[in-house]
Order: structure tokens, then sequence, then C-alpha cells
């Protein structure tokens, strides 16, 4: 039997890294992050506890890393959703399509989302990972679409703007109804 090539345990390295995270959305979001271990994400992937180890440093890198993914998976569906928006207005439909992603996720996975902005505001902060980088570059190249002059600055601001609608709309006790948030989002971007 000859050994694997290099391609092929590449990609079996990526499966197993997808499925941690999968499993880490699917049970972060069913029990909340306390009680959700690392060896039940491992155990959930299909895979042994020290793999989780190799690939994050901890359960805050793998949860944050974890969302990234989801939410840069939920914005590119959007985005490249059929029919593919063209003309003149094209760039205002990317832009409405990519809010309605992140508010839509926040209103489907409120206890996955409430903990990852739970998480961003602790000392360890926000964690730049390959699956944030994936979602940063989405939400760059919209901005472009838009019209933006100036996407290193308007980038950040739109990501801002996305992470000040979502902290109003988890709230606990005080949220706020997510048509309203909808509505100022749209106005501020003329949609």
């Amino acid at each position: 039997m000859s050994p694997r090539s290099a391609s092929v345990n590449e990609e079996l390295r990526r499966r197993s890294r997808e499925r941690l995270l999968q499993a880490t959305v699917d049970l972060v979001g069913e029990h909340g992050y306390d009680a959700t271990t690392l060896g039940d994400i491992a155990r959930q992937a299909g895979t042994a506890r020290g793999l989780v180890s190799y690939y994050f440093p901890g359960k805050r890198q793998l949860l944050q890393s974890a969302v990234h993914r989801l939410m840069h998976l939920t914005l590119q569906e959007a985005l490249e959703r059929a029919p593919r928006p063209e003309g003149p207005d094209a760039g205002r439909e990317l832009m409405a399509r990519a809010i309605d992603a992140i508010l839509g996720l926040t209103r489907d996975h409120p206890l996955l989302m409430r903990t990852h902005m739970a998480g961003i505001l602790t000392a360890d902060g926000f964690i730049q990972c390959p699956e944030q980088q994936r979602l940063a570059h989405l939400l760059r190249e919209t901005v472009i679409a838009y019209g933006s002059t100036d996407p290193d600055a308007d980038y950040p601001l739109l990501r801002a703007l996305l992470m000040g609608t979502v902290v109003p709309l988890l709230l606990p006790g005080a949220p706020t109804p997510l048509p309203r948030l909808r509505a100022e989002l749209f106005q501020r971007y003329e949609l």
C-alpha cells in the first residue's frame, strides 16, 4: 500500500476541520457554550479529541471560527442566489442581500450569535482566522459592488454597522424588532 499523497492528506485535514466547525455550530447553538465541551464537539464531528487542539488553541477560538464559517457560507449563498443581480442596481441588491443574510442568521440562531458576540467582547477579543478572512473578503467585495470609492474605510464601517445591529436583536429582555433594524440599515444604504 502506497502512502497518501500530500493533496489527499490536505483534503482529509480540511474535511476534519470543517466537521469540527459544523459540530461546534450545532452543539453550541443547541446547548450553549458552557454546556458544550471540546470532547462533545470531537464526538459529534467523529474525530479524536486531540484533533481539536491540533487545529484550534481553545474553545473560544473554535467557536469564533465556526461562527465566521457559518456567516461566510450564509453570506456567500445569499450573494450567489439566482437570479444574480445585473445592471446599475446590482450593487444595491447585493448590499440588501448581505444585510438580510446576517440579520436572518441572527434571527435563526440567537443562542449561537449571542455567544459569539459575547466572546468577541471578552479579553480574547476578535480573533483573526481563515473563516473570518473569507467573510471579510465577501463583505469587502459587497461594498465594492455597491459602488464604494474607499473600500478600506467602507468595509469596516459595514462590519461595524452589522455588528451594531446584531446586538440589539440579541439583547435579553429588551430586543429591538428586526424589521426596525433592517429598515435603519436599508435607509443608511439607500436600499
